[in-house]
């Protein structure tokens, strides 16, 4: 019996023990001709075996290199692509910088900032106002599920105008239904709502004149 501690390492195990010994056996083929050969149908049974791959860019450049790891890079054909070297595979790819938040706001998340810009740039108005209301409430939102506890208007507020570089300044109000954004929203509110009750009441006139109407026929 053979124990798989007395075999070859599998170099790639997602590819199996099956592929593993196609690949060490074409090693020891005699000529590069058979080898070649050999190769090509290799990489061919690797693409059915894993018909995923081929939905990504360059799939053949992909099995070749997976090919020659698994020979453990030592496999003298000719391929169509460049043979990576073990140099090449070992370095480690650069550690990607994580977006930085101001100080401990980290939990608010990186969308909060990209809306505080928005309305940094914004002209004073009612789309700015509307826009820093929907920030302070998501903030609100965001401090409570994280820190699990409930918070005032005043700290979101204090984090708003850290967190914009004292550029949306709210502080020297108690809580947003005491802002000219509270108001702004609430007069667009009852503008909506005023144009309902017109639309309403005008269907209504317009029914009963076409019902005189008819009565008059």
């Amino acid at each position: 019996m053979e124990y798989n501690t007395q075999r070859t390492p599998l170099h790639m195990p997602e590819y199996g023990r099956m592929i593993q010994q196609l690949v060490e056996r074409c090693k020891e083929l005699p000529t590069k001709e058979e080898r070649n050969e050999m190769a090509v149908a290799i990489v061919d049974f690797m693409g059915q075996r894993n018909p995923q791959l081929r939905d990504e860019d360059n799939y053949k450049h992909k099995l070749w290199d997976h090919l020659f790891i698994l020979a453990d890079y030592d496999l003298d054909v000719d391929s169509p692509y460049p043979f990576p070297t073990y140099e090449q595979l070992a370095v480690k790819p650069k550690k990607m910088e994580y977006p930085k938040l101001q100080g401990e706001f980290k939990f608010y998340g990186k969308s909060i900032l990209q809306l505080i810009e928005m309305a940094i740039q914004l002209e004073e108005g009612d789309e700015k106002a509307a826009l820093i209301e929907v920030i302070a409430n998501n903030m609100k939102k965001s401090y409570n599920i994280y820190n699990k506890e409930h918070v005032t208007d005043d700290v979101i507020f204090r984090h708003l105008k850290e967190l914009s570089e004292d550029r949306l300044d709210l502080t020297s109000i108690d809580s947003l239904e005491k802002s000219k954004i509270y108001h702004s929203s609430n007069n667009r509110n009852n503008k909506n709502q005023k144009n309902q009750n017109q639309n309403q009441n005008g269907n209504r006139n317009r029914h009963k004149n076409q019902q005189n109407k008819n009565r008059r026929k």
